[in-house]
């Protein structure tokens, strides 16, 4: 008659067992610790209890927790801008014409002086021969206009001419002098406008649009080429008022561009506007950015920062630090329970929301971020890890 009493109380504590290892709850707990101190003995019963309260812990994820690392923050005004080359060349017609060929394409890298295109040059190539010709007369007449003048100085100097015929012939040699120089100065212009006849590039680069095509028309000013030297690039930035007396030349510039993820690239301040603009009251500063290889390229969106200050040392997510009361605190997690720590604070890094902790935390602490920071200090506390079970039961 004992052990038939004793089975069914076996069983269900067997059964209790298994539901507070289903379950969780803290009644189920209780039933299962009783069961395990009737069955092992108080040794058993001792971690049947930690069991139990570990059962009874807050529950966090992940996201809600922050780790102290070590690392450098950096602070500085927050800038964004276009990336564009220092120098480009918008290359337009200087003659009329039709274009007889094309010598260069889009993304055609160009050496200094060499030919892009042609323009017909047949009439401008005639009026400059009709010049040159008219050189070569010209300077015919003004030989012979010299030597008659040196000739009738000689002769008035020996009394044989008269001082009229002296000043008629020094008049004429001043008249073919001067029209000399005016045919000469007619042959560089024309010269000027053969050479324009040839489009070519300014400076080595590479050639960033092409307007026209072979056989189109062309008049003074139409636009034809533009090129741009891409080894050195310009970041040009607004900085607000309020921050600018913090930024100098030479001071470095990091920034990452709009389709290259998140590689990061820098430069250092060439200029600084010395006039705020005076709708925005923000004022324009410039960084030259060192582009070997011609990996970047011109006309994406920058976004960075320029760096004023920086900082090695224990570094936190901005979310964990609870700035509302008059010293910044941490809620830190030590031994599975939470305590608040009051903590000092350094640089704060606007841009990746992190700032350097001084004093208080110790590297590797875990912290509490978000709403977990509600957790009331002394609190258990258990981080639950991400699996693909709890992701399915989410």
């Amino acid at each position: 008659m004992i052990s038939s009493r004793r089975s069914p109380i076996s069983l269900r504590a067997r059964r209790r067992v298994a539901v507070a290892g289903t379950a969780g709850a803290a009644g189920a707990a209780g039933a299962a610790a009783l069961t395990l101190t009737l069955l092992a003995g108080c040794g058993r019963g001792v971690g049947a209890s930690a069991e139990a309260a570990q059962q009874g812990a807050i529950q966090i994820g992940p996201e809600n927790i922050a780790i102290v690392t070590e690392g450098i923050v950096r602070s500085g005004p927050v800038i964004s801008g276009t990336l564009a080359p220092i120098r480009d060349a918008q290359l337009r017609a200087q003659v009329g014409g039709s274009v007889l060929d094309i010598r260069a394409e889009q993304g055609q890298h160009v050496a200094a002086g060499q030919e892009l295109a042609h323009i017909d040059a047949a009439g401008i190539r005639d009026a400059y021969l009709s010049a040159r010709s008219a050189v070569s007369s010209a300077q015919t007449a003004a030989d012979y206009a010299a030597r008659q003048a040196q000739r009738y100085d000689t002769l008035s100097a020996a009394g044989a001419v008269s001082d009229r015929d002296r000043e008629t012939v020094v008049q004429a040699n001043a008249q073919a002098q001067a029209a000399l120089s005016d045919a000469r100065a007619r042959l560089v212009a024309a010269q000027k406008q053969l050479d324009y006849t040839v489009v070519r590039a300014p400076f080595a680069g590479v050639v960033a649009e092409r307007d026209v095509s072979a056989g189109d028309v062309v008049q003074p000013g139409t636009m034809m080429f533009s090129v741009v030297d891409p080894s050195v690039l310009q970041l040009q930035v607004s900085v607000p008022a309020e921050q600018i007396a913090s930024v100098h030349v030479g001071q470095p510039v990091s920034f990452t561009l709009n389709g290259y993820g998140d590689r990061s690239f820098s430069g250092a301040v060439s200029r600084i506007n010395p006039v705020a603009d005076a709708s925005t009251r923000q004022v324009q500063v410039y960084a030259a950015i060192p582009n070997p290889g011609n990996s970047l390229v011109a006309g994406l969106y920058a976004t960075g920062r320029i760096v004023t200050d920086s900082s090695r040392g224990l570094v936190a997510p901005l979310a964990a630090i609870d700035t509302r009361n008059l010293r910044p605190v941490v809620e830190r997690v030590r031994g599975g329970r939470v305590e608040r720590r009051d903590v000092q604070l350094g640089l704060r890094d606007a841009q990746t929301d992190r700032v350097q902790i001084v004093a208080g935390v110790a590297r590797g602490d875990t912290l509490l971020r978000g709403s977990a920071q509600a957790i009331t200090p002394g609190a258990a506390i258990r981080v639950t890890a991400i699996t693909d079970t709890t992701t399915a039961e989410r």
